[in-house]
């Protein structure tokens, strides 16, 4: 018996004299084991991948209206094409987009389209092209179409075929107004379009019809011309669906039906 209280007494000071020298961390799991003789669960952790897609080479194609040298409408054919590069807009400066404006319009456009879809574009270069002379079309009023047509790229979007747009673009994505609107709304309605997207308040339009008054004195005879103000309905002339947009905004809904 004496043996027995022997060695629990010194078992209980090399206890004593362990812990001072190495203190337990309740918190450890190595205490947690000598006093639950339970060894803790592992803990698991999760990473969440987020696919991002790349845009390796889209093409994208948009009929374009226009009008002549002779105020006739005419449909071209605008190709917008994204690769992965440094940021480059190119054109082909053989045709239409050698001209200055028409090139800050293709600028704008770039800026406005990056905005909608969130894609870096700087990362990618951009080429635009049209099949046409480019005595065709001359001044910004391509702009809004070529919005259109970037943004389908970036996002590798079908445009659909029965929509055609005319306006200029500003950097804040509205559109602007254009001239010869009946004439490129007749010359969509030619190729199949059923909607025909304008700048608002362009959907109808105001003329000034030259009227020529005339009266006679002695043997003279004296003629004066006035202009009166004649609004034609786009709509009715045209024998189109014409709607009005105030921005690109406005605009995709149409080109990009859900």
């Amino acid at each position: 018996m004496k043996k027995v209280l022997a060695i629990v007494l010194i078992a209980a000071l090399v206890w004593i004299f362990l812990s001072n020298i190495y203190p337990i961390d309740i918190s450890s799991p190595l205490s947690n084991f000598f006093t639950t003789n339970t060894i803790p669960e592992k803990t698991t952790s999760t990473t969440t991948t987020i696919a991002v897609t790349e845009i390796k080479h889209n093409i994208v194609y948009l009929k374009l209206p226009a009008v002549d040298n002779e105020g006739n409408g005419v449909i071209t054919l605008l190709k917008v094409e994204i690769v992965p590069g440094t940021g480059k807009i190119l054109t082909d400066i053989n045709n239409l987009f050698f001209w200055v404006d028409t090139q800050n319009s293709i600028r704008t456009a770039q800026r406005v389209a990056q905005n909608i879809t969130g894609v870096d574009l700087s990362k990618y270069d951009l080429t635009y092209s049209v099949e046409t002379n480019a005595s065709l079309i001359g001044g910004p009023s391509a702009g809004a179409a070529l919005t259109i047509a970037t943004i389908a790229a970036a996002e590798n979007k079908n445009l659909s075929e029965n929509v055609m747009i005319t306006g200029t673009i500003n950097s804040d994505g509205s559109i602007g107004p254009v001239g010869e609107v009946l004439a490129k709304a007749k010359a969509s309605k030619d190729v199949g379009a059923k909607i025909f997207l304008v700048p608002e308040g362009q959907a109808t339009q105001t003329y000034y019809k030259p009227v020529q008054n005339c009266s006679s004195i002695g043997s003279l005879r004296y003629c004066t011309i006035e202009y009166q103000q004649e609004k034609i309905d786009i709509n009715k002339n045209a024998a189109i669906n014409v709607k009005e947009v105030a921005n690109i905004k406005d605009a995709i809904p149409y080109f990009f039906p859900s």
